[in-house]
This record gives structure tokens, sequence and C-alpha cells, in this order.
């Protein structure tokens, strides 16, 4: 199947294949003729699996074909209009003559050929809601919006805090289509009165399953219940623990369930490799690692944002070009990291979950997790950084003692043995 299959506009159409999209993924095949369909979606899928398109491009044609008939609407009324008047024009000439009312007053005529007051043009509402819970996913998704949006009129908007609100505040009073978002500062903004949500006739949830590992699911209840009862819902997390399931129940109308487990294609291209070690000797074995991979760049995954301060900090005493990226980070300092790391200008990248959620970073070689995940769907989410687009990459990670758990979770998960060596100083 190829996109121009999928019934969708020859100007979303001309915008991917100027990216050089030509066949859709499985999300994109099977969610996109869901979505044009009008029904609600509840998607189970990674990132890496192409969901932002297969939220996003249905979205915007539904959105194209609601401008198309409104735009038909205003032609009718404009003509109905204009036959009044014109019906007017021709009345006897008697009917421009002062005339008395009821009281025996006189009247003024109408002036027909006086100046006209058009209405001013009315504001864009917000259709579309993209809900994500981080400011990097929330970037990305807006330069995906604008990318298929490139030959349409569609407005849209993407706010996160971490940055001042007022740039975002004047594009809102502007008006947009479309609103990409983070809970936090989604909530200040409506609280403020700078954004309505009566007018949304699309609303996504991306990665529910990281909104409820950073607390947000209390925000999105308070936040749903602002939504108009008649919408259309596409809710899409990695996984579904019960406190996801129980909230996709309470969104979601009779959802069509699509499920898409990535997990074998991506390790089939990554080629992995255990480190037993213990805690003190981690960071020689990184220095060690990084001395040998010395021309490629490598992504290093922490467990908190202690710790990837602290790798840094390391990694530059030891004579190697490091940053740090975590929540604790400002939008700017993230951004210039992540720039820096993408130009080769910064080799070494060490980056938190909650930091690196959804960061699409094309060829990268090597992914290091010198902290084990907590759970094993998140080794598979950290690790599909790398070998992406047909590309081959390497995911070595360290394993303590105490962590050996999680080294046979991972490998039930992933269906086949991963090679383990012990290290020692």
């Amino acid at each position: 199947m190829t996109f121009k299959e999928l019934n969708i506009s020859k100007n979303i159409l001309r915008a991917i294949g100027e990216k050089g999209y030509e066949t859709p993924t499985p999300i994109q095949e099977k969610a996109i003729p869901v979505a044009l369909q009008g029904k609600d979606i509840l998607g189970i899928a990674q990132t890496g699996t192409g969901k932002t398109a297969a939220f996003a491009i249905p979205i915007i044609n539904d959105l194209i074909a609601a401008a198309q008939e409104e735009a038909r609407i205003a032609r009718e009324h404009a003509i109905n209009a204009q036959s009044v008047q014109e019906a007017e024009a021709t009345m006897p000439e008697a009917a421009d003559s002062p005339s008395e009312d009821a009281g025996g007053n006189k009247r003024q005529p109408r002036n027909r050929k006086g100046p006209r007051r058009d209405k001013p043009a009315v504001k864009r509402n917000i259709k579309a809601l993209i809900l994500t819970p981080t400011r990097e996913l929330a970037a990305q998704i807006s330069d995906s919006v604008k990318d298929y949006a490139k030959y349409t009129n569609l407005q849209h908007c993407v706010i996160f805090g971490g940055v001042k609100q007022r740039p975002q505040t004047e594009k809102l009073q502007r008006g947009v289509d479309i609103l990409i978002a983070t809970p936090g500062r989604l909530n200040d903004l409506i609280n403020q009165g700078f954004v309505s949500l009566d007018t949304i006739t699309h609303f996504v949830l991306d990665e529910a399953d990281r909104m409820l590992d950073m607390g947000f699911i209390a925000d999105i209840k308070w936040i749903v219940s602002r939504l108009p009862e008649r919408r259309q819902t596409l809710f899409f997390s990695a996984t579904m623990p019960p406190a996801i399931v129980s909230l996709s129940r309470s969104m979601l109308d009779h959802p069509i369930r699509i499920e898409i487990t990535p997990e074998a294609p991506i390790v089939e291209t990554i080629e992995q490799m255990m480190y037993f070690v213990d805690q003190k000797d981690k960071k020689n074995l990184l220095i060690e690692l990084l001395r040998k991979e010395q021309e490629k760049s490598v992504l290093v995954f922490a467990r908190t944002k202690h710790s990837a301060d602290r790798i840094a900090r390391t990694l530059t005493k030891a004579g190697i070009g490091s940053e740090a990226i975590h929540g604790d980070k400002t939008q700017g300092a993230r951004q210039r990291a992540l720039a820096n790391f993408k130009n080769g200008k910064t080799r070494v990248m060490i980056a938190t979950d909650i930091a690196a959620r959804g960061l699409d970073i094309s060829d990268l070689p090597i992914v290091i997790n010198y902290d084990m995940p907590d759970i094993a769907e998140t080794y598979i989410h950290r690790i599909g950084r790398t070998g992406r687009a047909g590309h081959k990459g390497m995911a070595l990670s360290f394993c303590t003692e105490e962590e050996h758990t999680m080294y046979r979770d991972i490998q039930k998960l992933t269906g086949k043995p991963i090679p383990a060596e012990l290290y020692s100083m």
C-alpha cells in the first residue's frame, strides 16, 4: 500500500512526498483509514513506529475538509446576501423617500450606496488538541505538523513549560487550528483564560504510559473534563498498565484497537551486550568503551538527573566531550545540547528517560545503558534510539548484581538471549 491509496488530500500528499514518504508504516496503514472514518482509536505502539503521522495526517485531512465546507457555506451566504441587496436595489425610488412612522415622525431613508462595513475576520478556534508528556516530543510533533500542513492554510501552535509564555500566548490570541501541548503549561493557560477547549473536535493523547510515569494523570483527567463530549479521541500508549486501561475506558467511545509490536524487528537490527559490573566500576568501563569507539556518537542513559550530571563531569575530567540533558535543564539548554549532539559538536550525550522520550536521532550508532531501566519495556524504548531506518546499531548495558532480575526480564521480553560478560578492574 502507498499513501496515495489512503484517500488523503493532495496537498498532504505533496507535503509528505517531499519528506520522502511513499509507503506507510504498519501503524500508519492501520490507523489512518480508521481515523478518517471518525472512529476513536486505542493505539498500542512504541515511539519510532511512525505514529505521529498516523494521527496528524488524518487530523489535518479532516480540518482541510471542514475548512472547505465552511468556505462553501460562507460563499452561499454571500451569494444570498448579494441577491437580497440586488432585489432591494430594484425597489421603487419612492421607497427611499422620507416616510412617516405611526407617530407621524419623518424616517430617514436607508443609504444603500454608503460605505460597507465588513465584519471583522472571525478568529480561528482550536479544533485539534495533541497532548504529549515532554517538551522535546511536543516540539518534534510540532515540526511534523508543520511539514504535513505545509500546503494548507492551517495554523498550529506548540506550548510547553520551561520557556516564557508570552510568545505562546500571542500566537494563541492570533488564532490556531491545531494545538500541541504538555499538560502543565496547558493547564496554566486554561486557568489564565488564554485557551478554551470548547471547540475541540479532535483530541490526541500521546505516550499515555509516560504521562502516568510523570504523574500527569490528574492533569489529563482535568483537561478531558473540559473537552466537548462529541469529539474524536486517538489514544496512544507503548504499554497498557491497569491505570492506563482505566483511563482509556473513561475517554474512548467504542474504540478500534490497533496494536503494533515492533520489538522484534528493532532488536534484530541492534547488536546487544550486557556487562555485569560493580557500581563503583561503571565509570571506568564507560570511559574504556568510549575511548574504544572514539569516532562514534554515543547516547548514554542514566536513571536520574543527578547521575546524568555526575557522568558528564566524569567524562569531562577524562577529556571526553559530553553534555547532560534532563528535566531540570532549561528548554534552551536542552535544545542546544541536542543540536550539538546531532551535528557532531558533542560526541556523547547523557540523558534521563524523561528527557530522551521521543528523541529522533538519525543513524545513531551506539546506546549505552549506564543505569538499567526500571521496567523491561523501557529497555526496548532506549535501545530503539539506535538501529533506526534500516541502520545497524549497538546497545551496551551495565548490569549490577542487584539488577540481574531485570536482565532476565529483558531477555524474556525480547525473546532472545543477550550476550553477557563480567567486567572487573
